[in-house]
């Protein structure tokens, strides 16, 4: 241990690297942080989770003030959004977090902070802007970045990512959308509200093609009903720039030609992994485009280098990423086995309405030769939804053979804050008997998660059966009409 400079070293400042560092260095071991950009917080307080979630809140806002009329209020004529005035409160809310996320505060934690572009010379050493470190055990968390599709003419086309997409100088007056995974629904959705014509391109016949087809068109017939344009089961040809205006020339189901014309492109195809220029070849670390190899306590082929977050190509999530460092971290630091499990992770698609999911959906069931059965409850019969004019939605609950939950679906309003429910339910084997009997405010739209495992009980509960059982030992006399 003595024989190297460092502890313990981390390559990349995000979720991920952030928690190994921190924790670390407050377990006493000696620890770097190395981070190729000029600021520590990663992709998602950049360019991802927090100026997305930022610029979803201002289009709702918006979009509300538009729909006033719903709400029993007066209509209004709004102004245009001047775009350079919401880049300026993402920036701010961006700054704000920043000071969490500082070199300064991680120097007061004991933390040795490095900007520049780390390389593997060997197994334990790094060299970064001409100095080499050498340090016990590595972790990798240098994240990933957008994934640009091979199309023809994209390399001589303007084109943003969720790098530039956040700061631009004004709002696009029409914006085709290349993807339709969350960043990409999200971005459509906000920007069509703001004011931007928009038109979303997804190679496959849903989107969000991750969920449960059922969830995912009724968000989409939402976002439909808003004004977005969707072209499913197209391919893309090719891609031309006019100037002021750029051309996507796609390819339909039925084999016909289309040309979609529009100020802006966003290409929002998924993410690739951050592991180009680092010298893994060198140490011959096990990765490919996927990812860096890991097993489940977040071990490399080395066992003395790790891989967190994003660049292990795995759940590709910031919560997902603060999770895999805590595990790298107790191997590396405290030497406590601890394995990954992703059995009840959580995510969110933050449209609106929102789509949260935990454990098996439908797909995944089907999938893994899982038998299920499905209970549900329409958001439109939760009168707290009603009173706030937001009924579009349900909620999906996964049962298996034996009346476990084994996954839950929510498509609804705050549904990412609904989820957080059936977290605790089935990461701590609560009995659904237990939210059954479970006294929940009125009103409120958590009163959903209950009221779907009443269904499921009120079957059982309210059964023929258990009414002849009654009548003969209570002389019930039955129904009154």
């Amino acid at each position: 241990m003595s024989d190297y400079d460092y502890d313990i070293g981390v390559l990349g400042g995000g979720a991920a690297g952030l928690t190994v560092a921190s924790g670390a260095s407050q377990f006493g071991a000696k620890t770097i942080l190395i981070e190729k950009e000029k600021a520590l917080g990663g992709d998602c307080l950049h360019f991802g989770c927090v100026p997305s979630k930022t610029l979803i809140k201002t289009a709702h806002v918006y979009h509300q003030m538009r729909n006033a009329a719903k709400y029993g209020l007066p209509a209004h004529d709004l102004k245009p959004v001047d775009f350079r005035a919401v880049a300026a409160r993402i920036q701010g809310v961006i700054d704000e977090i920043q000071k969490h996320d500082s070199e300064e505060r991680f120097c007061k934690l004991g933390v040795k902070v490095e900007f520049g572009d780390a390389v593997f010379t060997d197994e334990h050493t790094a060299d970064v802007n001409g100095k080499s470190y050498t340090a016990n055990k590595w972790v990798i968390a240098t994240g990933s970045s957008p994934s640009v599709p091979p199309v023809e003419g994209l390399d001589k086309t303007p084109y943003l990512t969720n790098k530039e997409i956040f700061s631009l100088d004004s709002l696009p007056k029409s914006l085709i959308v290349i993807g339709a995974g969350p960043i990409a629904i999200e971005m459509a959705q906000s920007f069509c509200r703001l004011g931007s014509k928009v038109s979303v391109i997804q190679r496959s016949g849903q989107i969000l093609s991750k969920e449960d087809k059922d969830l995912a068109d009724i968000a989409m017939h939402v976002m439909a009903a808003e004004g977005i344009e969707f072209y499913l089961e197209a391919a893309i040809e090719k891609t031309v720039d006019h100037g002021k205006e750029k051309e996507v020339v796609i390819k339909k189901k039925d084999g016909s030609t289309l040309s979609l014309k529009a100020e802006q492109i966003l290409v929002a195809l998924g993410r690739q992994v951050n592991v180009e220029g680092m010298g893994l070849e060198a140490i011959s670390l096990d990765y490919d485009r996927k990812g860096i190899k890991v097993d489940e306590k977040m071990r490399t082929n080395h066992k003395h280098i790790y891989a967190a977050g994003d660049v292990t190509g795995m759940y590709q999530f910031t919560h997902a990423a603060g999770y895999e460092g805590g595990v790298a971290l107790s191997n590396a630091i405290l030497h406590l086995p601890k394995k990954a499990n992703y059995t009840n992770l959580p995510w969110c698609t933050y449209s609106d309405p929102e789509l949260a999911s935990i454990g098996m959906n439908e797909k995944r069931a089907i999938e893994a030769g899982i038998e299920y059965k499905v209970w549900t409850e329409e958001f439109r019969n939760n009168d707290r939804s009603l009173a706030e004019g937001e009924e579009n939605g349900k909620i999906k609950m996964l049962l298996d053979g034996k009346g476990n939950p084994i996954g839950m679906q929510i498509l609804g309003p705050h549904a990412g804050e609904l989820i957080s429910e059936w977290v605790a339910v089935m990461n701590g084997g609560i009995k659904l008997s237990t939210i059954a009997s479970a006294v929940h405010p009125y009103p409120s739209l958590s009163e959903i998660n209950k009221k779907v495992v009443g269904n499921y009980y009120s079957g059982k509960i309210f059964s023929e059966k258990v009414q002849k059982t009654l009548k003969f030992f209570f002389h019930f006399k039955g129904r009154a009409c």
